[in-house]
């Protein structure tokens, strides 16, 4: 070590360089700009292609933010929401005439389903189609599970008619129920 300061190894080597200066600054400067507002746009860029979906671009192939037919979209939502047995429970509700037969049908009208039951409620408009019901019951469980899968309906739960409206007056006969007697 000298009492200057560090010897460097070759002198030689350092003589001949030396320090950029006027022209040369200014393109070392322009360099690193260029480099630093690449990176930014670069981190800009990634950032932009995050929110739009992970950098998928649009071109002539299908990627996931092409539209959707609408019947596609709906079986989608569907499926992501778990509405399958009670969409298709809907399709039979449209359908009833078909699954039933024209002549039940005609006097016998799905009213509700409970998905949790998976019980299907009818209503019928007379005692008698309500009976018939009633008896055809296990097989149009069974026509119905085969349409719509196994389990998805456990029961039929039939509805006789309301009847009229009970109207209240003072010609009633004390303890009489009125028209409801003869129905339900």
């Amino acid at each position: 070590m000298s009492p200057d300061g560090p010897v460097p190894a070759d002198p030689g080597k350092d003589a001949g360089r030396k320090e950029p200066s006027g022209v040369d600054l200014a393109r070392v400067a322009l360099r690193a700009a260029k480099e630093q507002a690449r990176a930014r746009g670069d981190a800009a860029r990634q950032r932009k292609q995050a929110r739009r979906g992970g950098g998928l671009r649009s071109g002539a192939r299908a990627d996931g933010r092409d539209p959707l037919a609408l019947g596609a979209a709906i079986n989608r939502l569907i499926t992501e929401r778990g509405w399958e047995t009670p969409a298709a429970v809907g399709g039979v509700m449209g359908r009833w005439p078909e699954i039933v037969g024209e002549d039940l049908a005609k006097h016998c009208v799905p009213q509700r389903y409970d998905e949790d039951e998976r019980v299907l409620t009818v209503q019928c408009d007379s005692t008698a189609w309500a009976t018939q019901l009633r008896l055809l019951a296990p097989t149009l469980v069974a026509r119905l599970n085969q349409d719509l899968g196994h389990g998805a309906v456990r029961l039929i739960k039939v509805q006789g008619p309301g009847g009229p409206a009970r109207r209240y007056g003072p010609l009633r006969a004390p303890g009489s129920t009125g028209p409801g007697d003869t129905y339900g």
